[in-house]
């Protein structure tokens, strides 16, 4: 049965669940290896991830086709409530960090960074890291908000150019922070670039949603977590290099 629903709510957001490119998937090239990337997703299981805030994943996060899901219809079954945020079990710092993407329509999620989690001093990530944005853009209402926009440095800074693909389709996206500079693409473009750390970037944060967030922004070094919004979101090709 879980298997069937699983199915059934991925089936709205895509074509298929198997990947054109299923032979390379979740997997390092020589050249990767030889740089310096790691894995962060085998494609086969979740080890390496765990609940934000502590525990396992369970059941709500999926892996299928070499995929990492978010199974929003367990959830409903049974009828399991709150975010289920995942992170890593480690921490990084000064790095670049690559992932692909698809999201559901009208759907929402997000990559967040330097994610603080020690003593659960924070209920959610967000509440500790920058966010990179993964929305529906013509779906979702969030949309209308100039800075939470796919791609966005989440209620900070709007993309340069838009380059998001629509739902069903996978996004390549790349964080690269650290040495006190933040820059985002996606699909191959720059869309963010910015100074982190300093007045201006605090500047940013006070004129922002997480004013009052203790801590938010401020973390050199932390987790990488990928969010559950409530929205069917899957991931894959998760790989880091430390810098």
């Amino acid at each position: 049965m879980q298997k069937f629903l699983f199915a059934t709510a991925i089936a709205a957001m895509f074509i298929s669940c198997s990947s054109p490119n299923k032979s390379t998937d979740n997997r390092l090239t020589t050249t990767e290896k030889d740089s310096g990337w790691e894995l962060l997703f085998d494609g086969k299981t979740t080890k390496g991830w765990h609940r934000y805030g502590g525990g396992p994943i369970d059941s709500v996060w999926k892996v299928r086709e070499g995929m990492l899901c978010l199974d929003t219809a367990i959830k409903k079954q049974y009828n399991i409530k709150g975010d289920w945020d995942i992170a890593t079990d480690e921490e990084y710092e000064n790095y670049h960090l690559k992932l692909e993407w698809m999201i559901s329509k009208d759907g929402n999620s997000g990559i967040i960074f330097n994610v603080y989690e020690e003593g659960t001093k924070h209920k959610w990530p967000w509440e500790t890291g920058p966010e990179m944005q993964i929305l529906d853009n013509n779906g979702h209402p969030d949309a209308k908000y100039k800075t939470h926009r796919a791609g966005d440095l989440y209620d900070m800074i709007s993309v340069s150019r838009e380059t998001v693909k629509p739902p069903g389709e996978w996004n390549l996206a790349e964080i690269k922070c650290g040495n006190g500079r933040l820059e985002f693409y996606l699909n191959g473009e720059q869309v963010v670039s910015t100074t982190i750390w300093d007045d201006s970037w605090k500047k940013m944060i006070a004129n922002s949603k997480f004013r009052n967030m203790e801590g938010f922004g401020s973390y050199k070094k932390g987790r990488i977590a990928l969010q559950d919004h409530g929205n069917a979101v899957c991931y894959r090709n998760i790989k880091i290099r430390r810098l």
